[in-house]
C-alpha cells in the first residue's frame, strides 16, 4: 500500500456560491451565506470544502471567466468576507479549496485588454493565442465547445484569438513563460492567505499543438474536433511538473485536476504518486457513458454494464498506481438522482443507494451540494428559461446547423442541462427554499418544499443523515479507503456489486439500479461466514449474519440474496 495522505481520507464538499446561500437578500449566493452555512457542514462531517470560482469575473460563464484573479467578485461580497469565512472554517477544521481556472481568463482581464492593443511586441503581446487567418477564415476549423468557431477576429489586433470555450474565454498561452510565472505567482498569493488547495479548471488543456491543424469533422457537423490537439499535450505535463516544483511542492495541500478526455493511461500521468503533478484527477469517462456519439446531448438512459466496465477499469487501472476521485454530481452535470437513479417514487431509496456505491469505492468523494438531500432536476418548457450558456448555443447550433429538431433537442437539454445542478440550494419549505429573502438569480425548483434540508435533519431516516453515516463509516474503516476492488457482477444490467479488501477484511457491497426484486449471487469465499451489515437504504437490524445476509427469509439456498427494488446493503467480514 503506498503510503496515507489526508486527502485520501477526506470527504470534499462542492459548493457552486451563486446557488449555496444567499445572506443579504440581493438574491445571489455570496461568501458570507457559506459562512453561515458552515455548522451545516461541519455536522455533515465533511472535510474540505470546494469552492467554484468566487474570484471577480463579468460571469459570461457564471464566474469561470475571470477578470481578477486577486480580487473577490463584487456580487459574492468582499475579500474580508471570504478571509472571514476562511478563518471561521478553520476554526471547525473546515479546509477550503479554491477553484483554479487558468486555461482561459476573461475578455474583460486585462492581460487580454493589453494583449490585444500590443501590436508591436510588448510584454503582453503572446500572454495569449493569436494566429492570422486563412484570407477571410479563421486559423482552422476548430469548433468551440460552447458552439460556433473557436476562434474570435480581433479588429484592433488584425488577427484570431483561440477560445475553446465561449468567445469571452480567450485561452492563455502557456508556451510563454511570462504567463505561467505571473499564474504561479497568484497561486502562492493565495495560499499565503491560507486555503488548502485547488480544483484546476480544465486542466489538461493548457498544452496545445503548436501546429494548429485542422480537426476531422464529425459527420454533419459544422466545425472540425480539436481535441486531439488541445487535450493531454505532452505539453501539459511538462507544465504541471513545474507549477508542482514551483509552488505545490512547498504546501500540504489537496490538487485536483478536471480533465476532460482522459484515459486510465493518462490519468496515472496527472495523478501518479511518483509523478509529482496533482494528487487526482476528475475523470469523465464514466459522465459520458450516455452520450450520443461524442456529444453529450442525449436523452437515452444509460447502460448499467457500460457504466460498472468504466467504474472498474478506473478503480483497479489506478490501483497502487495513482488516487480516484469519486463523484456522481457537480456544477457541470445533471442531478445524478435523476439521471442513473429514479427521482419519482424511489427517489430516497435510489438516492442512497447511489451515494452507497460510490462512497464504498476506492478514492476520495465528492459531494454537490444538494446531492446530500436527494435535489432533483428541474425540467423547463423552453430554451429562453435556461442560462446555462452551453445549453442556448447548443440549441441554436443542434436546431439550425446540424437538423435536429427543436422538441427533441429541448428534451436532450432537459435531460442534460448544466442548469439542472445550478438552481439554488434547498434549506427549508419556505419562501424561495430559504435560499434568499429577495428574488433568486435563477429558478427555484418547486419540490423544494418537499425536499429540503430542514425537513431531513428531523428525521433519522432522509438521505442526509443517511449520507453522515455514510461520511463517518469512510473516517472509521481503513478498508473503505484503501482496501483493492473486484467487479462481481459484470454482465448484470440490474445489479453494481463489488468487493474490497484489505489485509483478513472483505466488505461486500450490493446495490441494486431497478424498480424490480434482483438476485445477487455470493461469491464462494463468503458463503456460510458470518458478516456484519455496516449500512442499508432499508431497515436491517445491525447484527452478525449467517450466509451474509441470512435474515428475513430472503437468502436463497444457494447463498445469494434478493434485493429489493434500489435496495444496497454493504456488510464487512472480518
Amino acid at each position: 500500500m503506498k503510503e496515507q495522505n489526508w486527502w485520501k481520507e477526506c470527504v470534499v464538499y462542492q459548493i457552486y456560491p451563486r446557488s449555496f446561500c444567499d445572506s443579504n437578500g440581493d438574491g445571489i449566493g455570496d461568501i458570507n451565506g457559506i459562512t453561515t452555512k458552515l455548522d451545516y457542514l461541519k455536522d455533515l462531517g465533511v472535510d474540505v470544502l470546494w469552492l467554484s470560482p468566487v474570484c471577480k469575473s463579468p460571469n459570461d460563464d457564471n464566474g469561470y471567466d475571470i477578470s481578477n484573479y486577486r480580487d473577490i467578485m463584487e456580487e459574492f461580497g468582499t475579500m474580508e468576507d471570504f478571509h472571514r469565512m476562511l478563518e471561521e472554517a478553520h476554526k471547525r477544521g473546515l479546509k477550503i479549496m479554491l477553484d483554479l481556472v487558468v486555461n482561459h481568463t476573461s475578455d474583460e482581464h486585462e492581460w487580454f485588454n493589453q494583449s490585444k492593443r500590443a501590436l508591436d511586441g510588448g510584454k503582453y503581446r503572446d500572454y495569449y493565442i493569436w494566429k492570422k487567418g486563412k484570407g477571410e477564415n479563421p486559423p482552422n476549423n476548430w469548433g468551440s465547445f460552447f458552439g460556433g468557431s473557436a476562434w474570435e477576429y480581433c479588429e484592433e489586433r488584425k488577427e484570431y484569438y483561440l477560445h475553446i470555450f465561449s468567445r469571452k474565454q480567450p485561452d492563455l498561452n502557456w508556451e510563454n513563460p511570462a504567463i505561467r510565472e505571473e499564474i504561479y505567482d497568484m497561486m502562492q498569493w493565495w495560499l499565503n492567505k491560507g486555503i488548502d488547495g485547488f480544483r484546476m479548471d480544465v486542466i489538461n488543456l493548457i498544452g496545445k499543438d503548436q501546429n494548429f491543424p485542422d480537426g476531422i469533422k464529425d459527420g454533419n457537423a459544422p466545425y472540425g474536433d480539436l481535441v486531439p490537439y488541445t487535450h493531454n499535450m505532452p505539453q501539459a505535463h511538462i507544465y504541471l511538473k513545474e507549477m508542482n516544483e514551483k509552488v505545490l511542492s512547498r504546501h500540504d495541500v489537496i490538487t485536483v485536476g478536471e480533465t476532460l478526455n482522459t484515459s486510465v493511461e493518462d490519468g496515472i500521468k496527472y495523478a501518479g504518486f511518483d509523478e509529482n503533478e496533482l494528487n487526482m484527477i476528475f475523470t469523465f469517462e464514466h459522465m459520458n457513458v450516455d452520450n450520443l456519439g461524442n456529444s453529450k446531448w442525449n436523452d437515452q438512459r444509460f447502460e448499467l454494464r457500460k457504466l460498472k466496465e468504466i467504474m472498474t477499469r478506473w478503480q483497479n487501472g489506478m490501483y497502487q498506481k495513482a488516487w480516484n476521485s469519486l463523484y456522481w454530481n457537480n456544477h457541470d452535470q445533471p442531478r445524478v438522482v435523476s439521471r442513473f437513479g429514479n427521482d419519482g417514487a424511489y427517489r430516497e431509496l435510489s438516492a442512497k443507494m447511489l451515494a452507497t456505491c460510490l462512497h464504498m469505492m476506492q478514492g476520495t468523494p465528492y459531494i454537490y451540494q444538494g446531492e446530500e438531500i436527494g435535489m432533483t432536476n428541474l425540467y423547463f418548457d423552453t430554451i429562453e428559461e435556461y442560462e446555462d450558456i452551453e445549453s442556448r448555443t447548443a440549441f441554436e447550433q443542434c436546431t439550425k446547423m446540424e437538423g435536429v429538431d427543436e422538441e427533441t433537442m429541448m428534451r436532450r437539454i432537459r435531460w442534460k442541462s448544466r442548469d439542472n445542478a445550478r438552481t439554488p440550494m434547498q434549506w427549508n419549505s419556505r419562501e424561495n427554499a430559504g435560499f434568499t429573502e429577495g428574488t433568486p438569480w435563477f429558478t427555484v425548483n418547486p419540490n423544494y418544499k418537499s425536499i429540503n434540508v430542514e425537513d431531513q435533519q428531523q428525521n433519522e431516516e432522509s438521505i442526509l443523515n443517511y449520507y453522515k453515516r455514510l461520511i463517518a463509516l469512510r473516517k472509521n474503516h481503513r478498508i473503505i479507503v484503501y482496501g483493492d476492488y473486484r467487479l462481481l457482477d459484470p454482465k448484470s444490467d440490474k445489479t453494481f456489486t463489488y468487493m474490497r479488501t484489505l489485509d483478513q477484511e472483505k466488505l461486500l457491497v450490493a446495490c441494486n439500479f431497478t424498480d424490480a426484486q434482483v438476485h445477487v449471487q455470493i461469491p464462494d469465499e463468503l458463503k456460510g461466514t458470518e458478516g456484519r451489515i455496516l449500512i442499508s437504504n432499508y431497515s436491517h437490524e445491525n447484527k452478525m449474519l449467517i450466509a451474509a445476509y441470512g435474515s428475513e427469509g430472503r437468502t436463497r439456498e444457494d447463498g445469494g440474496i434478493l434485493l429489493r427494488p434500489y435496495e444496497t446493503v454493504v456488510t464487512l467480514f472480518q
